[in-house]
């Protein structure tokens, strides 16, 4: 993501002053070979410059209503490991900001915001404890079960989610690293939970709503950033109503084109991973929607087709806006409805679509 002159004027804020200059260490780099540890690796990894902690989840409550949510904390290294320490608390290792985001199907309204903390206080932080991340009053927890709490609230909206896992967690590309460039030393160490089952409660100005449904988590942490010669990418998780589920992206280049490392996953209903290379995977945009605020034209419906699974289906998505409009990056989030067919039968399911560098540029942070 483009972090831009008003992301610059940010962090220097909240960081309380200029970069120092006396790191010992680099930042690491995601390399092959690294090897995931559970609960570990639900923690934070201060040695490497970007990380996030990214919910999605398609809800229903006892009156027929439906919710997409979205609850991301993100961590921006901006002191390097081995940094001598602080001389102020207004200094800080880290930005650490979020997004929170739900869509109400029944009034077709979508409602976003951004929050950024500097944590110098305690106010935000991330932590190898139970409590992972949190941000103002927005929280993310590991309950004694191993079950995922979150909480998230916002101008009279407000969410309180367990999300217990069914399914292995999915580590994604090969040998440990996601690779996100065909040029060399863009990837990411990257995994999900693509079935959290999913209860708790959703507060708007329309009431207060017991909610269950599924939910999707992604744990993603690098050092790179997107390459030179990419604009952006388009993300889909799928939950297909057979237990299966499926994760891909592609990642544009500034001429059109899909850089060659844009790939995926595959999880059978066993749990059963398969890594999807960029020449089994076709997307095609079938419907546009352009923004009023930002002016970008977002591609919210699609045909996939995986031909090496016998899977061809559509992508629509029942509310058109649901873009959030930020600074300095927006970028479109929201719940879909995928509907086709997988070796001869009959298939839907739901999930989340993400579609950024439609609204300007975002070279600054590694990829999906």
């Amino acid at each position: 993501m483009n972090m831009g002159i008003n992301w610059l004027i940010v962090v220097i804020l909240l960081v309380g002053g200029p970069f120092p200059a006396n790191a010992s260490e680099p930042w690491k780099r995601a390399e092959a070979g690294w090897r995931y540890e559970w609960p570990r690796d639900h923690s934070v990894h201060p040695d490497f410059k970007t990380e996030w902690w990214y919910f999605t989840g398609n809800l229903q409550s006892k009156d027929g209503r439906t919710f997409g949510y979205q609850l991301t904390f993100f961590r921006q290294g901006v002191r390097q490991p081995g940094s001598s320490p602080a001389q102020s608390r207004f200094v800080t290792d880290s930005i650490k900001f979020g997004h929170f985001a739900v869509t109400d199907v029944s009034e077709g309204k979508f409602q976003f915001v951004q929050s950024v903390k500097r944590g110098a206080f305690g106010e935000a932080g991330f932590s190898a404890g139970m409590r992972l991340a949190w941000l103002g009053d927005w929280n993310l927890e590991l309950a004694d079960d191993g079950a995922f709490v979150v909480k998230g609230a916002h101008d009279g909206v407000e969410l309180n989610l367990a999300l217990e896992n069914t399914k292995p967690l999915v580590v994604h590309g090969e040998r440990g690293i996601s690779v996100k460039s065909a040029e060399e030393g863009h990837a990411s160490h990257y995994y999900s939970a693509t079935r959290l089952r999913t209860r708790g409660t959703l507060s708007t100005s329309k009431g207060s709503f017991d909610v269950t449904g599924e939910s999707w988590f992604d744990h993603e942490w690098a050092t790179n950033q997107l390459a030179a010669n990419q604009t952006g990418w388009d993300w889909f998780s799928i939950q297909f109503s057979d237990g299966t589920e499926l994760m891909i992206y592609r990642l544009r280049l500034k001429d059109g084109t899909a850089d060659r490392a844009s790939s995926g996953s595959w999880i059978a209903a066993d749990g059963t991973v398969r890594h999807l290379k960029h020449d089994e995977i076709a997307m095609f945009p079938e419907e546009f929607w352009t923004s009023t605020k930002t002016g970008a034209r977002y591609p919210i419906g699609w045909k996939v087709r995986v031909e090496s699974l016998a899977l061809e289906v559509a992508v629509r998505t029942p509310v058109r806006n649901q873009e959030l409009a930020l600074q300095p990056v927006s970028y479109w989030e929201g719940l879909i409805d995928v509907s086709g067919t997988r070796e001869g039968r009959a298939v839907k399911g739901h999930g989340y679509l993400e579609l950024t560098g439609y609204a300007g540029p975002i070279v600054g942070i590694s990829g999906p």
